[in-house]
């Protein structure tokens, strides 16, 4: 079976594994948590879906590059782009095995998905997928080339509609920063002067705004400066009071 296209990295264990159905998807959502948690010393993978094809800017030549620019910024240790079809990202046979066996190569003890459901239909699709694949990619005898692995945790990270989050991650000024520089690097996607394409939702002056009071506002909400907001496949829990503080 295909692993996909390695943009950048190696196919090796990781920590963290974080699916996009687009090349943005997951700076947007948890690039803050991601940047602070590799600043910690964990390694993580980023696996998008598409090459974002369909999208109004950009081609996915470019957008390929300005994936690989943006995981040098975040530091990731790896950085895969699969062959769905953008605008097109629905439930199947042939699309769960391709996600199982990414998470089989990669063995992550998290695994962070698109928001469950968006603006954006290929968001809750890559979402259910991921979700499906990370439970299935735990069974022996579903064969697709590569040992078992069954991730402990799976997350979602909030997109364009407002869910109210389930769990938090206190992001730091610093990680917030290189969050923010990740997002930039997808630089045909944002408000740039200079661009004779199409406008879009997310390339008006003001988006980048968004995106940074929403991270004020859920910190404001869990007693930080800055936040990302998850939902979670089960409830999550603590061992200890004190990790709550």
């Amino acid at each position: 079976m295909s692993h996909g296209n390695l943009l950048m990295g190696a196919w090796q264990p990781v920590d963290i594994l974080a699916f996009g159905a687009h090349p943005d998807d997951v700076e947007l959502g948890c690039g803050g948590t991601l940047a602070q948690e590799i600043q910690n010393g964990l390694k993580v993978a980023v696996c998008e879906l598409s090459a974002g094809e369909a999208g109004t800017r950009g081609t996915p030549e470019i957008r390929r590059e300005e994936s690989v620019r943006a995981a040098e910024i975040l530091g990731l240790s790896a950085r895969v782009q699969l062959d769905f079809p953008d605008g097109l990202i629905r439930e199947g046979e042939v699309s769960l095995k391709k996600i199982i066996e990414i998470i089989r190569i990669f063995k992550p003890r998290i695994v962070i998905a698109n928001a469950p459901r968006d603006r954006h239909p290929d968001h809750g699709h890559a979402a259910h997928l991921v979700r499906d694949a990370a439970f299935l990619a735990g069974l022996s005898r579903l064969e697709t080339g590569s040992a078992p692995h069954r991730p402990a945790v799976v997350l979602h990270y909030i997109q364009f509609y407002d869910l109210q989050p389930q769990l938090y991650i206190s992001v730091d000024s610093d990680a917030w920063k290189v969050k923010m520089e990740s997002i930039k690097a997808h630089k045909s996607q944002f408000y740039d002067p200079q661009s004779k394409e199409p406008e879009t939702l997310i390339s008006k002056p003001d988006f980048l705004d968004f995106v940074e009071s929403r991270g004020r506002n859920y910190g404001l909400l869990c007693g930080t400066y800055y936040a990302e907001g998850f939902l979670a496949e089960r409830p999550p829990s603590v061992s200890r009071l004190s990790y709550l503080l």
